[in-house]
């Protein structure tokens, strides 16, 4: 079937203007990495995302602390990184995807990791032996996925029931940022914004009575969106330490 001209301008168009986001998540940068201890090869739950024990085991313990340009003053938490090093003859082409938790760096470097991540980006588990004397690695890093499940809210332990009220998200994909949260308020009809406090927490006092309705800004690429639903809701007497699983999936 022929193509007029018309259509065939429409369909380049349209080409051209896709073309940055087809490029976005395989856009590739060089960079530095190194690692920390802890006794058991995961992460810590001290980091400054403030996730605490979930931060020491998520992505079965493949987590990094993250440079400050990668951290963003907290928005960078729960992102997701793959990382491969750059040496042949001990590196797999494939690498490893690490979940950022913490912040830190050192000269030149973009991923400060937990062992069981370092170790991870060694061809085979009994060549990682020889990656770790070498403290620094040379590596290059994509945005990629982590592809979990469903969102899920927990109310931070420092939590007051209505006088204080902090949360952060788990079980987010890592590929898009939360970026801003709003809670609505059915006395007034309106949203009001949450403040960033620290890491991935999001607090808001004297939060509204009831039930609690949530929307969260996300930005994927180039693109910023509100995302909620009927179920990215805390219900009334929430508890500190309570999670509620919601059925958005962020990416």
């Amino acid at each position: 079937m022929a193509i007029s001209v018309n259509n065939c301008s429409t369909l380049m168009i349209c080409m051209i203007l896709l073309l940055p986001a087809l490029c976005y998540c395989s856009e590739t940068y060089d960079s530095k990495a190194t690692y920390y201890k802890t006794s058991d090869g995961k992460g810590t739950p001290t980091g400054a995302c403030g996730y605490g024990e979930y931060g020491r085991y998520v992505n079965d313990g493949l987590v990094t602390a993250a440079s400050w340009k990668l951290y963003k003053n907290g928005v960078g938490c729960g992102a997701c990184y793959q990382v491969r090093c750059k040496d042949e003859a001990l590196c797999s082409d494939t690498g490893v995807k690490v979940k950022v938790t913490d912040s830190g760096e050192g000269p030149g470097t973009d991923f400060i990791m937990s062992t069981d991540a370092f170790a991870k980006m060694a061809k085979h588990p009994k060549l990682a032996h020889m990656l770790f004397p070498k403290g620094v690695v040379d590596v290059d890093y994509k945005r990629v996925s982590c592809k979990y499940g469903n969102l899920i809210i927990k109310i931070n332990e420092h939590s007051n029931y209505h006088g204080y009220l902090a949360i952060l998200f788990l079980n987010n994909g890592g590929y898009a940022d939360i970026t801003a949260v709003e809670i609505y308020d059915a006395k007034t009809h309106k949203w009001i914004p949450m403040r960033r406090s620290y890491g991935a927490v999001f607090d808001l006092a004297n939060p509204p009575t009831g039930i609690l309705k949530l929307k969260i800004q996300i930005k994927e690429g180039e693109t910023t969106k509100w995302v909620h639903s009927d179920k990215t809701v805390i219900p009334d007497y929430w508890k500190p330490g309570n999670t509620y699983e919601t059925d958005v999936q962020i990416p």
